[in-house]
């Protein structure tokens, strides 16, 4: 049993320093990508379910961008929806693409829609969640990237609504800190950005190279950056490009949704580390990097349980110091993540004013990951739950420091 214990820790430190010597590189001096001349000919992809009340905010702020309209389209794909999703994108002034077959996860529905768009002269396509809103030069800096030799890139995502509640504000910090510690120094040391499912693009020849769309699992954006570093094909880091989240407000919504976030990360660990490894990756780096990532929730969970067992173990032979140290422990870490908070605040342009529940919640936001992943190891989530949108279009003009 010790020795067991003893491999499961030194894992755990393995992950720890990996993760710590790569974040050092977000020292290094952040490269612009030179302006160029608007060339790229994009589709903007909206996979909607039930978005009426802000498919119209995201359409607004497609076809007004600061870009030739000759240059860019947007097409609306609506499925299972229960509402006017589809009336309300038309009106607004997207194109429809229609599911012919059944759609059960956003993945399917991507798949039908590119199987159609790559028909089509396209030279890039740029994905989006139906209740986002870009800055209006979003797609001039997506094309500067690409002009630079993007082929897959993640643009900064921001909270749309970060005062609205502690909830909302603490996704604004965890995007900032995931910027700061993953996406920056990945991008100054030739890895791979973390692509989240809205608010990244792909070059014509990624797809056509993967054979169109092809994910199956939940975490579709995960699954999706695999395949990517399979074929040796690494995710820019683009933080000029700015779009805006409608985060949730309601903490248990939030647990929900992390759940499945979590657990499908694991179930395209479970499908792709084998793929990844036999196949013959032109790029070995993306894919030791890659691995790592989708490892990451694994031991995560096992950290969890090993700690949860540390404390019981101790109070079950009436060790109750220890169990006194582990509390103050915790006291320790959530004044530190107050700190942090605050922190995040400055460096990611949020006012501190109206921050305030954010930055007393920020801690147990973070915490919470903890036993999302302990669940997650043990029950998988299959099932996409909708979230509520209010449809208040956010206060935008940040620019990336």
């Amino acid at each position: 049993m010790d020795t067991i214990l003893f491999i499961l820790s030194l894992t755990l430190k393995i992950f720890t320093l990996y993760f710590a010597a790569v974040a050092v590189f977000a020292l290094r001096r952040r490269k612009k990508y030179p302006r160029t001349l608007p060339r790229t000919k994009f589709a903007v992809v909206v996979a909607a379910r039930n978005e009426e009340a802000v498919i119209g905010n995201l359409v607004h702020s497609v076809l007004t961008q600061d870009y030739p309209a000759a240059l860019r389209d947007i097409y609306v794909v609506p499925n299972n929806c229960t509402d006017f999703t589809e009336a309300a994108a038309v009106a607004a002034g997207a194109h429809i693409i229609h599911c012919t077959g059944p759609v059960s996860c956003k993945g399917d529905a991507l798949h039908q829609a590119f199987a159609q768009l790559l028909t089509m002269d396209y030279d890039a396509f740029v994905v989006f969640d139906a209740d986002n809103v870009l800055e209006r030069d979003y797609l001039a800096r997506v094309n500067d990237a690409i002009a630079a030799g993007a082929t897959v890139l993640k643009t900064r995502t921001r909270a749309g609504n970060p005062t609205a509640s502690g909830v909302a504000g603490c996704y604004g910090l965890y995007n900032t800190s995931f910027d700061l510690i993953w996406n920056r120094p990945r991008a100054a040391c030739g890895l791979s950005a973390k692509l989240v499912g809205s608010g990244f693009a792909v070059c014509r020849e990624v797809l056509e190279e993967l054979g169109g769309w092809n994910t199956s699992t939940i975490a579709e954006d995960a699954e999706f950056a695999a395949q990517c570093a399979r074929i040796g094909h690494r995710v820019w880091w683009v933080p000029d490009a700015v779009n805006y989240d409608e985060e949730p407000n309601s903490f248990l919504m939030s647990l929900r949704q992390r759940k499945r976030w979590c657990s499908g990360v694991m179930q395209v660990g479970k499908q792709e580390l084998r793929r990844l490894w036999s196949a013959d990756c032109p790029k070995p780096f993306l894919r030791w990097d890659i691995s790592m990532f989708l490892m990451a929730p694994f031991s995560q969970a096992v950290s969890g349980l090993l700690l949860l067992g540390s404390v019981l173990s101790s109070l079950a032979v009436g060790e109750e110091v220890t169990a006194v140290v582990a509390l103050c422990t915790l006291g320790l870490y959530y004044v530190g993540g107050v700190a942090l908070s605050v922190l995040l605040c400055l460096l990611g342009g949020y006012a501190l004013q109206g921050m305030t529940r954010t930055i007393l919640l920020f801690p147990v936001f973070m915490a919470s990951w903890l036993p999302l992943q302990v669940i997650s190891l043990f029950k998988d989530t299959r099932k996409w739950h909708a979230i509520t949108h209010s449809g208040r279009a956010p206060v935008v003009g940040y620019r990336a420091q």
